[in-house]
């Protein structure tokens, strides 16, 4: 069987175009990802995702962002809205890491429903201080091990429902004060330090399937960010010690300069598995499929993996679960 093809891509609106489908069938993409834009109903968005896979040729992987708080593309009237992570987790207090499971589980629930097996979660970016608005809220906590331990709980409860996690935004994106969707972030840290701190989250949490990179440089590591940086990818598989699937966070950011072909090549050169590209036009999405090409060998054994890793939702109680967590946060 051919390799998938070493990127994870989107579509326009509620169905596949024509082009879409031509473009999915001949380069057969590793996965897709759902915004906001793709979500009409249920039956819309089964439909959707019966489409990508069927145009891709395979079971394709299909993530979307439901964090909850400003990034959830799922919400009212079909499906649960949540509060912002953080302060979920002030409120449900000592009570916290069953919250989040069950949190995540419902959630899971819901994506499973819909043929999503694959959520752009658990954030376990530790908050500091200066944390940049744009990602303060969605973070769990401002301890190393706090975030942990609540990001194995948030892990677990996707597994759980049968959706694989994708930890983010390794190797850490809370010491950021730019929003990376606009500009650069630089980190100016001891790494001795970030490894007593940042690190320890995607350290606990290095056996999960996928991880997303973040747009920052860490000028300790050199001034490239680390998405592109062979460094700083050589400290996430060597130090933090994970060797599943790593995915770029969305090549389109404008924290990366150049075009969006060589910012792919520059992944996957510095050893990225798979290329996120989001919101760019048919022709757009046609060049970086073409510069990502088919995965490497390597790439293709960790998809097999990951892939490998999602079960069959377990026998919860999701209604009895929502009850008993409502009464957990009052």
């Amino acid at each position: 069987m051919s390799r998938f093809g070493a990127c994870i891509l989107d579509a326009e609106c509620t169905s596949l175009t024509r082009d879409e489908k031509s473009l999915f069938k001949d380069v057969r993409p590793f996965g897709f990802i759902l915004f906001a834009r793709n979500i009409q109903y249920p039956s819309q968005v089964r439909a959707l995702c019966h489409e990508m896979r069927e145009a891709a040729g395979h079971d394709a992987l299909i993530a979307i962002d439901q964090e909850g708080g400003r990034v959830q593309r799922l919400g009212e009237p079909y499906w649960r809205e949540w509060p912002p992570p953080l302060e979920f987790v002030a409120k449900a207090g000592r009570d916290a890491e069953e919250a989040m499971y069950m949190r995540y589980r419902i959630i899971a629930s819901e994506l499973h429903d819909l043929g999503i097996y694959s959520n752009c979660a658990p954030l376990v970016d530790v908050a500091w201080p200066s944390t940049h608005a744009f990602l303060k809220n969605r973070c769990y906590g401002y301890t190393p091990d706090s975030v942990a331990k609540l990001g194995r709980a948030a892990a677990s409860g996707l597994l759980g429902g049968g959706v694989l996690p994708v930890i983010k935004h390794i190797p850490g994106h809370g010491r950021s004060q730019a929003d990376s969707h606009f500009e650069l972030p630089r980190v100016d840290v001891a790494i001795e330090q970030l490894e007593k701190t940042d690190f320890i989250p995607f350290q606990y949490l290095n056996d999960m399937p996928l991880a997303m990179t973040a747009h920052i440089v860490y000028s300790r590591l050199g001034a490239e960010p680390a998405t592109v940086s062979k460094s700083v990818v050589d400290v996430i598989r060597n130090k933090i010690g994970f060797d599943g699937l790593l995915m770029t966070d969305d090549i389109s950011m404008k924290a990366l300069s150049g075009s969006a072909t060589e910012t792919a090549k520059e992944s996957l050169k510095a050893g990225c598995d798979v290329i996120l590209h989001c919101n760019g036009s048919l022709a757009e999405r046609t060049m970086v499929a073409n510069a990502s090409g088919e995965m490497s060998e390597m790439a293709q054994k960790r998809a097999e993996s990951a892939l490998n890793m999602r079960g069959s939702p377990d026998d919860a109680d999701i209604e009895e679960m929502e009850a008993k967590l409502q009464t957990l946060l009052s």
